[in-house]
């Protein structure tokens, strides 16, 4: 048995079944940790959706920022951007029972020494505190008050965490920096509009897994969400979004031994 962690998929079903194939994964056997983002810009969002989901217990995946604007316009709340690739999931007999099934996935995922989750956790959490706050989302998600939790989901503010904060505003917080975050200040204050490289960082701001004392460091954090960064393996860290989407790989590290697997995106799902 083996467990592959795999980056940022956004519907290139094609080149994801082509790691797998690379990977010879068996479902019988082996496991699958997906680190969000399985949905939107790619071609195929429909198929990895389906196929993912069919997968059951042989696949855990976190939900990422696309994943979560996926379950806002199903709800009705439309903010649709250029270049999403969501209407084919959304006029499919079947969507209902997918975006069920899709918000009852979890916000981030611990076993042993790794914590998976799609951009990363705040400097003041441990993994311990992160997985309970998760859960409070995950709560919401899959409760009554799941339309309400949508409606209220949305912005960037507050932009740090304080044990104070309460309603939705506590959930946003959390929301964030599992989803959205890749740079914040020493003290935990999340940016939101830097997304390219790490040299086109403001000077005050560091990546998250970069901030000294950070209380996750003891646990390697298995994450994407940040194409412009890469692949990076670090010892307590494995960020896997290496950009297929964008017409470079798709990426998997087998979690046993560390032993990177990678594919070229198809000419058909690169966005540019």
């Amino acid at each position: 048995m083996a467990t592959y962690a795999i980056g940022d998929i956004q519907g290139c079903f094609d080149s994801l079944l082509q790691l797998l194939d690379k990977c010879r994964f068996d479902p019988a056997c082996d496991r699958l940790w997906l680190v969000g983002d399985i949905v939107n810009r790619g071609p195929r969002s429909l198929e990895t959706l389906r196929f993912v989901r069919d997968l059951g217990p042989a696949a855990t995946t976190v939900l990422g920022n696309h994943d979560l604007y996926l379950l806002l316009v199903a709800a009705g709340f439309d903010r649709r951007g250029k270049g999403d690739t969501l209407d084919e999931i959304l006029d499919a007999a079947d969507c209902q029972e997918l975006m069920d099934w899709l918000r009852h996935r979890p916000l981030c995922h611990q076993e042993g020494e790794f914590c998976l989750v799609h951009a990363g956790l705040l400097p003041q959490w441990t993994v311990a505190r992160a997985r309970a706050l998760a859960a409070e989302v995950e709560a919401v998600l899959a409760g009554p008050s799941y339309l309400d939790f949508m409606a209220n989901m949305w912005g960037s503010e507050p932009a740090a965490w304080s044990d104070d904060l309460e309603g939705w505003a506590r959930l946003r917080v959390i929301v964030n920096a599992m989803t959205r975050m890749r740079l914040c200040s020493a003290d935990g204050v999340m940016e939101f509009k830097t997304k390219g490289e790490l040299a086109s960082a403001p000077a005050d701001l560091l990546p998250w897994f970069e901030v000294p004392g950070r209380l996750s460091a003891g646990d390697v954090l298995v994450t994407g969400h940040w194409s412009a960064l890469g692949l990076r393996i670090e010892p307590n860290l494995l960020a896997l979004d290496s950009g297929c989407l964008w017409g470079r790989h798709l990426t998997a590290v087998r979690l046993d031994d560390r032993e990177v697997f990678q594919v070229d995106c198809s000419p058909g799902e690169a966005q540019g």
